[in-house]
């Protein structure tokens, strides 16, 4: 799993709606700087701040391809967040369920 503060810049990388979507984008496969402004709202310097940091948060990885770098989900990094918040949701879904549990329920009156 991510460190914990790892996983906190993974997940305030993802608190960005750019950067939500160019994951999103790249959940599909890797694409040029070029194509992922193209599909997006904002411009190439734009794309290129987000990317750099989504990548110093382990969730893209970059490779050249001639003159050109094409970005790629990191799988490394999208595992350890889907670790991170499976565990945060499963102790949570654990409290739920103690909870339920334990209620009576509460019946409407006639």
């Amino acid at each position: 799993m991510l460190g914990t503060d790892r996983s906190g810049e993974a997940l305030e990388a993802l608190g960005d709606a750019n950067r939500r979507a160019i994951v999103e984008l790249l959940g599909a496969g890797g694409r040029s700087v070029q194509q992922l402004a193209d599909a997006l709202p904002i411009s190439r310097p734009a794309v290129s701040r987000h990317l750099r940091l989504l990548k110093h948060a382990g969730l893209v990885v970059e490779e050249p391809s001639g003159t050109r770098r094409i970005y790629r989900l990191h799988d490394e990094g999208v595992a350890a967040v889907q670790e991170y918040l499976t565990e945060v949701w499963g102790t949570a879904m654990a409290r739920f369920r103690l909870a339920a549990e334990n209620t009576t329920p509460v019946r409407p009156a006639k």
